[in-house]
């Protein structure tokens, strides 16, 4: 019985674009949770003031998790178009060949 993959695996034509976009995000994530840590070590008195109905810890946290979804959903919705750009690429290159 064979374990080989279910479909058929073709090169990534987008795997520079997908590797640099991804750490672009990483760091600019990495960046807004490093504030978040330095803040909450340096300034605990400013996690703790209210921000709405909430304190400043409550709704940065939240914060960064909302800002990990919109960035996942930017990075599908960025390289899904890419790869629509590539394989459209490819099938015009075929049509003129």
């Amino acid at each position: 019985m064979g374990h080989e993959p279910a479909t058929e695996w073709q090169e990534d034509k987008c795997e520079s674009f997908k590797i640099k976009l991804g750490l672009l995000m990483i760091v600019i994530y990495t960046i807004v949770y490093f504030a978040f840590i330095v803040i909450a070590v340096t300034n605990p008195q400013l996690m703790g003031r209210d921000v709405g109905s909430l304190n400043l810890a409550i709704a940065y946290g939240f914060g960064i998790i909302i800002l990990a979804i919109i960035q996942a959903l930017i990075y599908t919705f960025a390289c899904s178009r890419k790869e629509k750009e590539a394989e459209d690429a490819i099938a015009d290159k075929g049509e003129t060949d």
